[in-house]
């Protein structure tokens, strides 16, 4: 029997397909808020991080992501799920050697190569060696043994368990698991590709160049699919507060580099590092900052960077109307949602970010209640602004750390408000905007020609999101559903009045008030 046949028998025991079923089933009943489904109840806390952990690397992945997810989940089984770290036991020394094997059929190109990885995590582990040419001291990150042949198995039952639940949830269902779930898959195909984080590397090295934030040097002749080598990064982890005492650096500066770090990303250039933690930060002697592991990078396109930048100028303004617009265009709420509860919501986060006492633990409580809220109204969190929740996450978890009463919103909105005119395109005020805007005006003239001509002949398209697409379909089809029972009812009633039977003008009247009933509850909807 060959490997990859052998690995599919193993991933697709009977045990192992519950497990997996049971998880998902609990998944969309927590997020349903429903105590049953059929014969099954949702796992405990306890039970699905033990779950998680036997089912391996793919669903340790998959859980980091809806750790995040606190509109899916209350805080008990969140803070169950962050338990969950990404470490695992290294691999046995013979797949090393065969992995090591199959990456470097050269084995000389180490004078030394330390057998002992320095870290070892779900996708892979890193080793420390030395170059023969140069001399150079390198991290080496070595793929685990198969583990491709395992992710794609384990994203072909996610995909047919995605058909068996389909059913269970309306094409209204905005905050869609479907969609997390879709989202995942394409991103853990992407880790467990060497090539594709030497990219990554590679490019964040070029675009952020001038960021403040170092970086490994990769070198791409040693590298392959199966392993990255980078420069040996010394430092210690952002948040070992006792280590970084120890450098001469202010964790204000830090704090000042890590956020425009990241507001660089998510609101002038889009490229995006998706896999924020403290792991992946180090401060080294020179109290520069170090960026580590690019398995995980995401682009946000224009038009969501552009309502983030909205979203942040309207919590700084306590603009109200601009916050919901903002929102609106991320993606979250539809225009379904209640504007007037909504602006409610907002007056009182602003209220409470106002507070000079305002900490971690009141955060924490605030968002849960403000989620709470949220469920009365048809939202969902894209997948984009969970990556900025995740990156405040971060930002939120040092602070607490570093800084007494760290207030989260107050403390970094200064930051982001004196960085919003680069984010706007905005930074070349003045007569060079001016000049610029003067360039653009025959195109822009050309275009608004344009949309007066498709306008005149009929060939103009509006385009909406596909949400709001639905929301239109499914209100237009319940209105035309009721007038064809309202036409029925009527019809019905004047075909029984022109029977003679006695029992006709009785039927007749039974329809007429049915039409009235339907009749009423068409104007009580509006």
């Amino acid at each position: 029997m060959s490997r990859k046949l052998r690995l599919l028998v193993a991933q697709c025991s009977p045990r192992r397909i519950y497990a997996i079923f049971h998880f998902l089933v609990t998944v969309f009943l927590l997020f349903r808020r429903r105590q049953r489904w059929l014969l099954w109840r949702p796992l405990g806390p306890a039970e699905l991080v033990g779950t998680i952990r036997t089912l391996g690397t793919s669903f340790l992945k998959l859980a980091q992501v809806l750790a995040t997810r606190a509109d899916f989940f209350d805080a008990e089984y969140l803070a169950a799920l962050r338990q969950l770290h990404d470490r695992m036991p290294p691999m046995p020394a013979s797949a090393c050697t065969e992995v090591f094997a199959a990456a470097f059929p050269d084995p000389e190109v180490f004078s030394t190569f330390d057998s002992t990885p320095i870290a070892s995590a779900s996708i892979g582990q890193v080793h420390r060696a030395v170059l023969r040419e140069g001399g150079n001291e390198v991290a080496v990150k070595l793929l685990r043994k198969d583990i491709r042949t395992v992710v794609r198995i384990d994203i072909m039952l996610l995909r047919l368990f995605l058909r068996l639940f389909r059913p269970l949830f309306s094409s209204q269902t905005r905050n869609s698991i479907e969609a997390v779930l879709r989202a995942f898959t394409e991103v853990i195909l992407q880790e467990v590709s060497m090539e594709h984080e030497l990219a990554n590397l590679q490019q964040f090295s070029e675009v952020y160049a001038d960021s403040g934030i170092r970086f490994p040097r990769a070198y791409p002749d040693y590298s392959s699919d199966m392993a990255l080598v980078m420069s040996f990064e010394n430092g210690v982890r952002i948040d070992n507060t006792a280590a970084v005492a120890q450098i001469d650096v202010e964790f204000a500066d830090l704090m000042e580099t890590l956020v425009l770090f990241y507001t660089e990303q998510m609101l002038v250039k889009g490229f995006f590092h998706a896999d924020p933690h403290p792991g992946n930060l180090l401060v080294n002697e020179a109290g520069e900052l170090v960026l580590l592991d690019f398995g995980m990078v995401s682009r946000i396109p224009h038009h969501i960077r552009q309502a983030m930048v909205q979203a942040v100028k309207a919590s700084y303004e306590h603009d109200y109307e601009l916050l919901i617009s903002a929102v609106r265009r991320l993606g979250i709420l539809t225009e379904e949602a209640d504007v007037q509860a909504m602006s409610g919501i907002a007056e009182e986060m602003f209220g409470i970010f106002s507070s000079e006492h305002l900490d971690a633990a009141n955060m924490q409580d605030l968002a849960f209640g403000v989620l709470d809220l949220l469920h009365d109204q048809p939202f969902k969190l894209p997948q984009d602004v969970i990556y900025v929740m995740r990156v405040s996450s971060l930002i939120e978890g040092l602070g607490t750390q570093y800084v007494t009463n760290f207030n989260g919103v107050k403390d970094i909105l200064p930051i982001l408000k004196q960085n919003l005119s680069r984010a706007l395109g905005e930074e070349n005020c003045g007569f060079e905007a001016i000049k610029r805007e003067a360039r653009q005006l025959p195109l822009t003239l050309v275009k608004a020609r344009r949309v007066v001509e498709q306008a005149e002949q009929g060939d103009m398209v509006v385009r909406i999101s596909p949400a709001d697409r639905n929301y239109i379909v499914s209100s237009v089809g319940r209105y035309l559903h009721t007038v064809c029972w309202l036409l029925f009812w009527f019809g019905l009633a004047f075909y029984l009045q022109q029977l003679s039977a006695a029992y006709a003008a009785h039927l007749s009247a039974a329809c007429l008030a049915c039409a009235a009933v339907v009749m009423l509850n068409l104007l009580r909807k509006g």
